[in-house]
């Protein structure tokens, strides 16, 4: 039996989208309208970063979940980037100490389902401490804190395919 791949739970203002997309090329902008904010959001991406997520959830190296405030509106976002529609980890409009809560509540869960985990956040992934051991204990976990300005990079990609195919990879 094959096992089941790592739940990637994506964040996405400093993860996806950012101010200097560091993947070359010129990135993609556009307007997104939150009717939960009553407000048009200013995206920028770099268009070989959500190709590569759409390809590695596509061939089933990583199952992508959203885990960020825009769950509740996550649609918009598929749309934009041509995704499938992915689960969320939560579906309330969350902000602030909320969201963060919910964010690592989510990261726990994965793990206490007997999942592996790739979890990508610019604010919310720990870097040390007491809850960094927790998640990557056993090697379970592989935990990316991007830069907010330039969100992931190739790099990035790279460790996460590596960790996903490699069930006995520990966390990096």
């Amino acid at each position: 039996m094959t096992a089941l791949p790592p739940i990637w739970l994506l964040d996405v203002d400093g993860v996806l989208n950012v101010t200097s997309p560091a993947w070359g090329g010129v990135p993609d902008r556009h307007q997104v309208w939150s009717a939960a904010d009553s407000y048009a959001y200013r995206f920028c991406w770099a268009p070989g970063l959500i190709d590569r997520i759409h390809d590695l959830h596509r061939d089933g190296v990583v199952e992508v979940v959203w885990c960020t405030t825009w769950c509740a509106e996550a649609d918009l976002l598929e749309r934009l980037w041509a995704l499938p529609a992915l689960r969320r980890a939560f579906t309330a409009p969350f902000r602030d100490a909320e969201a963060s809560a919910a964010k690592l509540a989510a990261a726990r869960q994965v793990l206490a389902d007997g999942r592996r985990l790739v979890w990508t956040d610019d604010l919310e992934v720990p870097t040390g401490g007491p809850v960094y051991d927790e998640l990557t204990a056993h090697g379970r976990a592989l935990l990316i804190r991007p830069a907010t300005s330039h969100g992931l990079r190739r790099r990035h990609l790279n460790e996460i395919e590596i960790f996903a195919r490699n069930p006995s990879t520990g966390d990096a």
